[in-house]
């Protein structure tokens, strides 16, 4: 709908207008036909005159433009064309039904003005059907009364039936203004998501369950085709071949989901490009699959630095180990000398505790580093063992700084905990996770230590009762050499090495290592290891 001098201007108006108005005058002329084929009419001349008015004002409804007239100006047709219908009733015979025409102009008066159409056009049609049947002492038929009733009747139905056409179509049009709105919405919200995705530089696809992308960015293309052509895929070692169907991205595919996947692409014995892959499953509002978003990121530089960090920190680890052990061993010597004054050997006994503590880091660092170099887990020797006693001696060996804080632990278990794990790596396990439990509990608190059998897996808990870790530093605890801001304002000490190596252990024998937060307070650290089934070996 447009304007024109100030007035709506509806296009359809006149094919309306012309439409109803064809088709009263196909019917009135169809019984003008009739009428003279059978010469039912009482006056030739009004019969004709009928046909020759309804031509007429078929004629005004297809050729003037209703569209720009005011909307009132079309009462003009049932107007004419209920002069017309009376015309033609006293042109034909009382048997002719020529006043039944009458409701379609009643039906278009009562479509197109509502409850004033329906009023005026049923008062001047019942006026003039009435006028023309007789003077008013005339007897009243049952027609006289019939007819004016159908005619308002059909009239009040047209009224409500043009009111709810009316309705739903203004409800159309609402939904029709939302509808065009959210496609705008969601349009430019298409483009504000695909000028975002062009813009990072990592690449990012969705996958339909049936294979296929529904979104692409440039940079999953390029990475790709840097891929391709670097040649071979390996493992994040570097080193061991990956098969078409261990790549990353045929893992996704396939339906895995994971984080952080690490490959490097380029010919043997060339490590050329480094991507990282994370792959995340996605579900519908029924829970049912509903495809796999993919993102791939370069990381060349920052794997190159990592592992010539690495390389460094193992070097210079190595360089210093043997000084340092030849350090050790000159303070055992001294420290031997019966000899020496108490002063002196205070001071010295002071310096080999450091040094041990110097050599116990050293050889943290170069098991991580040597792990990283090589992509290959730290070693481990499993067989079947009960980890209630391995737990009950690491305790006792953390009773003495426990103590120093009045702190207490406890052990917790049901009955044997048989798992099939290397001892003193569970051990070394026990002893770092002891170790930051009486670190960062309360001072006067309590820790505790549970092992139980759950299923094909054996669960050793150690909880403390202190601040637990921050949210943003939980998914952090196990990178090497992290340390949350919260402890690093402290005066504890700590490289973060140890949860690093402890993770690695789990993961040596099939298993994991788990952090979260207690809901009371605290952190708890879960050991995993494969069970062992019911006897144990010797674990003493």
């Amino acid at each position: 709908m447009t304007l024109v001098s100030g007035r709506d201007v509806d296009p359809a108006r006149d094919r309306a207008v012309f439409l109803n108005q064809f088709l009263l005058s196909a019917v009135a002329l169809l019984g003008v036909v009739l009428a003279l084929v059978f010469r039912t009419f009482a006056d030739l001349g009004l019969l004709v005159a009928g046909g020759a008015l309804a031509f007429v004002i078929t004629g005004a409804a297809l050729l003037v433009p209703w569209n720009r007239l005011p909307p009132s100006a079309i009462a003009i047709i049932p107007a004419a064309d209920i002069a017309m219908i009376a015309v033609l009733r006293e042109g034909g015979q009382s048997t002719s039904g020529f006043g039944l025409l009458w409701v379609f102009p009643a039906m278009w008066a009562a479509w197109a003005f509502g409850w004033l159409g329906t009023t005026i056009s049923v008062m001047l049609i019942t006026g003039i059907y009435w006028l023309r049947i007789g003077p008013p002492d005339a007897p009243i038929t049952g027609t006289a009364v019939l007819l004016p009733i159908m005619i308002a009747a059909t009239a009040t139905i047209s009224y409500f039936m043009a009111s709810r056409a009316g309705g739903q179509r203004l409800l159309l049009e609402q939904q029709s203004v939302a509808l065009r709105q959210a496609v705008a919405r969601g349009r430019r919200q298409e483009d504000l998501l695909t000028d975002v995705l062009e813009a990072v530089d990592f690449g990012v696809i969705r996958v339909d369950p049936d294979g296929t992308q529904t979104v692409a960015n440039e940079a999953h293309a390029r990475l790709a085709a840097t891929a391709a052509e670097a040649g071979g895929a390996y493992a994040a070692d570097g080193h061991t071949r990956l098969d078409p169907e261990r790549l990353p991205l045929a893992r996704a595919l396939a339906g895995e989901a994971f984080e952080r996947e690490l490959a490097w692409f380029g010919a043997p014995g060339e490590r050329r490009h480094a991507l990282s892959v994370t792959a995340k499953q996605l579900r519908g509002e029924d829970g049912r699959p509903a495809g796999t978003l993919v993102v791939t990121q370069d990381v060349t530089r920052e794997a190159l630095a990592i592992r010539a960090r690495d390389d460094l920190v193992a070097t210079v680890s190595h360089e210093l180990r043997n000084p340092l052990t030849a350090i050790i061993g000159y303070l055992d010597l001294a420290l031997d000398d019966p000899a020496l004054p108490e002063g002196a050997r205070r001071s010295l006994e002071i310096a080999e505790r450091n040094g041990e503590r110097l050599l116990a880091l050293i050889a943290d660092i170069l098991a991580v580093s040597e792990a990283s170099a090589s992509g290959a887990a730290i070693s481990v020797a499993p067989r079947p063992i009960d980890l209630v006693p391995v737990a009950r001696r690491a305790i006792e060996t953390a009773r003495l700084p426990a103590d120093a804080r009045g702190m207490r632990i406890e052990l917790e278990a049901a009955g044997p905990a048989v798992a099939l794990a290397d001892e003193l790596r569970v051990r070394q396990v026990l002893d770092n996770l002891l170790s930051n439990a009486i670190k960062y509990g309360r001072e006067g608190g309590r820790v505790e230590v549970g092992c139980s059998k759950a299923g094909d897996q054996v669960r050793v808990e150690v909880r403390d009762d202190g601040d637990g870790i921050a949210p943003d530093d939980l998914p952090l605890v196990f990178d090497r050499f992290y340390r949350a801001d919260a402890i690093r304002k402290t005066a504890t000490h700590g490289y973060g090495l140890g949860l690093a190596i402890s993770r690695q252990i789990a993961r040596a024998h099939g298993g994991d290592l788990l952090a979260e937060n207690a809901e009371g307070g605290g952190a708890v650290f879960t050991l995993l290891l494969p069970s062992g089934g019911e006897d144990a070996g010797d674990a003493s």
